[in-house]
């Protein structure tokens, strides 16, 4: 025999001695994917504490702080008013003279209105149109002079200086001459302007309006004319007490005494002016006196209180059945402690602030939140807020005025704002709405993140209902019944469709299949209906084949003869469509009355909900075409990887294949066929660009199968470009994918959880 040498060790141990590469491999690999899981970790908690950050400013209230007081002359003014920085208040004096204060310095200024004509100005009533910078002021001989206030701004030793130059029209007499005005309100349009002044005319009030007309020529704007004068006191059920004109200057708000509202607007032509509403707003109560009155911002919305500190709003919309807007009461607000005694609005959002003696409260009519609400240790008299929204200024009975600096980015947030259902200004209830932007800057936001949960919702369901059918049962077929040959053919071309980018399956949704589906949805019935019936009996037909029948076709080739009867079915039930609809779906032409077969318009006519080219069934179709291949190709490697002992024993005992898949292969891979389901429902809910492209983004709330939806995904991808650095839009945006954050979550949480439940259930080893 040959002399074998085996090789010699130390001692009998070195042999299974691991080397210490190995050992300082294995320690390094094991610190090194616990500090990698320790990243990750960090990380997602990173990116949740990031947007948590973004979002937490939207349920702050605001902080009012007082920063200086000034020391006025002791005359009791007539209106005070700011400018829009907040550096310039100002204050008119019965005498027709302007006291202004330099926020800086605190210095005190008196500037003399200069206008047209001779004679002094003795002011009885002033009102200030914020939007122009416009006094209109009252005289105590029947007179009103439109002022303009005359701002510039320059540099003066480093900082900024505004100087006012008020300058006036020559006054003109309006209602009865030589009566003193009590009340005067403005309204100015463009081409319009109309003046409103309550006067006492022998122990009588009575309302006087002038209209004013500036036509315009190719040549620019022409001379401003008296329109028409108009006695309004006739049309007013009790005596007047207080007047306000809108904006736009086509309607009266008038006041009367006993809390008795008249809504008064000008008649077609201009010619006159008509009652269009008389309401009481506080008519349950035992106080239904009108204490303080004014618009809000947009002047859309009428803001009362009465002497028992009971504030209501009421806004302007259409009644159901209505062809007239008119008011009706749409907020209301905890009373206040104290009798009110002033209030105004701002010019940045729908905010006001509302107050008497010690008390002053910030609100926000919106969301109907109280912003802030304070005792100061002074009684204020009148209120002004800066055009910017960050200064506040007092007058006490003192004469001292007291600058307080206001800090409220975010008013029109908060957790009703987000979730609540909301009355919104030209709204005939409370609803649910996304509108983040408007065509003008008195819009009024509306930030609810529900029509975008329910878009989620509605976008993820109809897609799942199209995917998880076919993908699941693609799968079993795939694993359990096609040729093996076959099969490594067909699992490859489905997972090179799960890498199709979504914005080409939105732009093939968008460009030709909404409009395909939008002309054959009959057809689409049939064949939705039809194919699955023509399978069942077909498979019903071949199982009752005999036996030497079907071993002709071997087993996990039966699709050949299988899909052409699928395909002609198709085809007949598809060109049978038109047929269907004449049948159906005939309905009235509502342009022309006639009688038409069109499923487009006997939709709306049959279920009263919209018919949209793009829509739901389009985005479930090419949503669930993206989701099928992930469904499809996690749930058959569950499938496959099912020990086959299990089913050669089913087999054994004498189960059919159908019988065996779906008793022992099917319960024995639910876990994994789970996953594949919740990574598809997290595909979903995720999906941006075909929802985009394919429903049009309409945030609505309606289970529709024909009409769109705007997903939280899709709104992030829209409008978060175009949103203005920590703006309320852009916070609220952060707190959408806070919500998707959310979502994913507790899927992937309730997914493990069912999944160990299952794999514990079925397991087989």
């Amino acid at each position: 025999m040959p002399d074998t040498k085996l090789p010699t060790y130390a001692t009998e141990s070195s042999r299974f001695k691991t080397g210490r590469l190995t050992l300082w491999t294995d320690v390094f690999m094991t610190w090194f994917i616990k500090l990698g899981g320790v990243l990750v970790i960090t990380s997602v908690l990173g990116i949740f504490l990031f947007i948590f950050m973004q979002i937490w400013p939207l349920f702050l209230a605001a902080t009012v702080k007082e920063v200086k007081s000034v020391q006025l002359p002791n005359v009791d003014f007539e209106l005070m008013g700011i400018d829009e920085w907040g550096e310039k208040p100002f204050l008119v004096e019965p005498d027709g003279k302007i006291l202004t204060v330099d926020f800086e310095t605190g210095e005190i200024a008196e500037a003399v209105i200069r206008h047209e004509g001779a004679g002094t100005v003795e002011v009885s009533a002033a009102t200030l149109n914020r939007r122009e910078q416009k006094l209109i002021l009252g005289t105590t001989d029947g007179r009103f002079l439109r002022v303009s206030l005359g701002y510039s701004a320059s540099e003066k030793n480093g900082r900024r200086v505004v100087t006012i130059d008020p300058k006036a029209e020559e006054g003109r007499a309006i209602g009865v001459a030589g009566s003193p005005i009590l009340d005067i309100a403005y309204g100015d349009s463009g081409s319009e302007k109309l003046v409103v002044a309550l006067q006492e005319v022998e122990g009588r009030k009575v309302v006087s309006a002038n209209l004013f007309r500036r036509k315009r020529s190719l040549l620019g704007t022409g001379q401003e004319e008296l329109a028409g004068s108009f006695d309004i006191t006739q049309l007013l059920p009790a005596p007047p007490d207080k007047i306000r004109v809108p904006t736009t200057g086509d309607s009266i708000i008038v006041v009367s005494e006993g809390g008795v509202v008249t809504y008064l607007a000008l008649a077609a032509g201009g010619g006159s002016f008509e009652v269009r509403q008389t309401f009481r707003p506080f008519e349950d109560l035992p106080n239904p006196a009108v204490d303080v009155a004014g618009f809000l911002f947009g002047d859309v919305s009428l803001v009362f209180a009465n002497a028992d500190g009971v504030n209501r709003v009421f806004s302007l919309f259409y009644p159901e059945g209505g062809t007239q807007r008119v008011f009706g009461q749409t907020r209301e607000f905890p009373p206040l402690e104290q009798q009110p005694t002033y209030f105004v609005s701002t010019l940045r959002n729908k905010a006001f602030l509302i107050g008497g003696g010690d008390l002053a409260s910030l609100r926000f009519s919106t969301t109907t939140s109280i912003r802030w609400q304070h005792k100061l240790p002074f009684r204020a008299v009148k209120a002004a807020i800066s055009g910017k929204y960050e200064r506040i200024v007092f007058l006490d009975d003192a004469n001292k005025l007291h600058f307080y600096d206001l800090k409220d980015p975010h008013p029109d947030s908060g957790w009703k704002a987000l979730f609540g259902k909301i009355w919104y200004e030209g709204a005939s209830g409370p609803k649910w709405e996304w509108q983040s932007t408007g065509g003008s800057d008195d819009f009024e936001p509306k930030y609810s993140l529900v029509p975008l949960l329910f878009g989620t919702f509605k976008g993820t369901l109809y897609a799942m209902l199209f995917a998880v059918p076919i993908a699941l049962l693609a799968a079993v077929y795939t694993s359990q019944f096609l040729d093996p040959n076959l099969r490594v053919i067909i699992k490859p071309t489905m997972e090179i469709m799960a890498s199709l980018p979504s914005v080409v399956l939105g732009f093939l949704a968008a460009i030709y299949i909404a409009p395909l589906v939008e002309n054959q949805i009959p057809s689409l019935l049939l064949v939705a209906a039809g194919l699955p019936l023509v399978a069942a009996l077909f498979g019903w037909f071949w199982s009752t084949l005999p036996i030497r029948t079907r071993k002709w076709i071997r087993p996990g080739t039966e699709w050949m003869a299988f899909v052409p009867i699928l395909l002609v079915c198709g085809g007949i039930l598809w060109q049978l469509g038109p047929a269907f609809e004449r049948i159906a779906f005939v309905t009235t032409d509502p342009s022309t009355g006639a009688r038409i077969a069109d499923f487009r318009y006997w939709w709306p006519a049959a279920t009263g909900t919209s018919f949209d080219q793009r829509n739901s069934l389009v985005v479930g179709f090419m949503m669930g075409f993206a989701v099928i291949p992930i469904i499809f190709t996690i749930a058959e490697d569950a499938l496959s990887n099912v020990p086959t002992a299990l089913q050669t024993a089913s087999m054994a005992c004498g189960a059919s294949r159908w019988q065996t898949a779906m008793r022992v292969v099917l319960p024995t891979a639910s876990a994994g066929i789970f996953s594949a389901l919740m990574i598809g429902l997290g595909r979903a809910v995720g999906e941006t660009m075909i929802v985009v492209m394919a429903t049009g983004n309409t945030p609505i709330m309606e289970w529709n199968i024909f009409s769109g939806m705007r997903t939280l995904s899709a709104n992030i991808a829209v409008e978060l470009p175009e949103a203005p650095h920590h703006s309320t839009l852009y916070r609220t945006l952060f707190l959408g994918a806070l919500l998707l954050f959310i979502l994913t979550f507790c899927v992937n949480t309730v997914a493990e959880v069912m999944r160990q439940h299952l794999r514990e259930k079925f397991k087989t080893i």
